[in-house]
């Protein structure tokens, strides 16, 4: 015979409805009864009716979540982080990866609405504005991350990746440098016109300009990362220092720069936005700028589960989360030049 709730319930010495909300993940629901239901319920093999369930309660405890690709290492840490908060509160996350297509966007976002998902966070191509708009009119949460979306009425939870971009700039250029390289993602993404515009205002800073033979902005690839780096020192322009601001693209900058031989920090000083575990085991270790990517899930989780649980109507603000610089062994004074830290620079 198939195990039923009651029998949960009385293996784990508490009635039916406290059964009812420990497995739903009912904030009113100590841990320590949660914990002896579940335990009940995997030892009996209990598995719920998620439908029946969901016609009782219209929820699904269903979560969407929409990313652009696997290999960004900060969506990576977005994907652990809503994993585990859904799983706590009794959720189960639904993982749809777009390759940053808007018509595939659109498509999984419809996808979702027809599962009769609670909520969703999107990681998208920032075009999807139609689509989770119809979410919301359903009565479904979405936050939008990390891209914003013009249009969208759900709120956003961003990366400051403006001052992220002026600060590992600054960085370089307290270090002497002046002909900084950059490689940067493509300007419809929110990422990579924010980022840009931090060099260019670090720079402008320095009364230095932007030279548009040093600058490289393509898609999110580790094959564009590779190509941009090696057109870069192809052209030999004296580039002393490189700021890699599109993500993605480092899996392919590293590469190719350890095949040709170039000495980091030794012939080019070089800094990475967005950390990952390697980039502080590469040798040497490669100075960054930290996004914040589990404070960055956490909010877009809390500002979902606020619309899920309190029917907080979105209010289409924007929520932004402070970059760090980590320094590490990649940078160094560019040769003869004094490095002043940003203090010695802004005292004059």
């Amino acid at each position: 015979m198939a195990v039923t709730l009651i029998d949960v319930a009385v293996a784990a010495g508490v009635s039916r409805s406290t059964a009812s909300r420990a497995l739903s993940g009912s904030t009113l629901i100590s841990a320590e009864t949660r914990v002896a239901v579940e335990n009940a319920a995997r030892r009996l093999g209990y598995r719920r009716n998620r439908a029946a369930s969901s016609l009782r309660s219209n929820r699904s405890h269903l979560i969407g979540l929409v990313l652009n690709n696997l290999l960004n290492a900060s969506f990576h840490t977005v994907a652990e982080v809503v994993q585990k908060r859904a799983s706590a509160s009794g959720f189960q996350v639904i993982l749809c990866i777009t390759d940053a297509d808007p018509a595939r966007e659109d498509d999984v976002l419809a996808m979702l609405g027809e599962h009769g998902v609670d909520g969703t966070i999107v990681i998208g191509s920032g075009r999807s504005a139609a689509a989770s708009n119809t979410l919301l009119a359903q009565g479904r949460a979405v936050v939008n991350l990390i891209r914003s979306v013009q249009g969208s009425k759900a709120p956003a939870v961003l990366a400051d990746d403006l001052d992220g971009a002026r600060d590992a700039t600054a960085h370089l250029l307290a270090l002497g440098h002046r002909r900084i390289g950059y490689i940067g993602g493509t300007p419809d993404a929110t990422s990579g016109r924010e980022r840009f515009e931090g060099y260019r205002l670090a720079l402008a800073t320095e009364g230095v300009e932007v030279d548009p033979d040093l600058v490289r902005k393509g898609p999110f690839t580790t094959e564009f990362g590779a190509e941009a780096v090696n057109s870069l020192l192809d052209e030999q322009r004296g580039m002393t220092a490189l700021y890699a601001a599109n993500h993605e693209a480092v899996f392919g900058i590293l590469p190719a720069l350890s095949a040709r031989g170039v000495s980091i920090p030794g012939e080019l000083s070089l800094v990475c936005h967005e950390d990952m575990p390697w980039l502080a085991m590469w040798r040497p270790a490669i100075t960054v700028v930290d996004n914040g990517a589990v404070q960055l899930a956490n909010v877009a989780m809390d500002l979902l589960f606020q619309q899920i649980n309190d029917a907080a109507e979105p209010d289409g603000r924007t929520y932004r989360i402070g970059a760090r610089l980590i320094e590490r062994e990649s940078c160094r004074p560019r040769d003869g030049i004094h490095a002043l830290s940003p203090v010695d620079r802004s005292s004059g």
